[in-house]
């Protein structure tokens, strides 16, 4: 089975041109003295705005809630909306069919009706 070669990094030098260097020649980077730490109340406003925006605070669950559930309430708000408007139109078809059966099958006018129930009584 063949060797393969070394790992090697990609780097772009100052003129532009691209070089491959083996990445364990590279310098380590320098750690900047501690950890960084961030006071949020000495940060400008935007700042703040952008945290909360990201989920690190206070409002962060009222975010997501809002990015999570807007589309799926207005998803299942126009499903309810779509069956309400196909059990209206059954609604209207079946009063339509019972209509016609009744005119069918019933006396014509109501002068006739009349004199069904006449002939009926006597």
């Amino acid at each position: 089975m063949e060797q393969f070669p070394a790992p090697r990094t990609v780097v772009q030098l100052p003129d532009g041109t691209h070089a491959y260097i083996d990445p364990h020649a590279l310098p380590t980077p320098a750690p900047a003295g501690g950890p960084q730490i961030v006071h949020v109340h000495q940060a400008p406003p935007d700042r703040t705005v952008q945290r909360i925006a990201l989920g690190s605070g206070v409002g962060a669950g009222v975010l997501t809630a809002g990015v999570y559930f807007g589309p799926l309430l207005v998803g299942v708000l126009t499903a309810m909306a779509a069956n309400l408007a196909l059990l209206a139109l059954l609604a209207a078809v079946c009063a339509w069919g019972v209509v016609t059966v009744v005119k069918a099958v019933g006396p014509g006018t109501k002068q006739e009706a009349k004199q069904e129930s006449r002939k009926g009584r006597g």
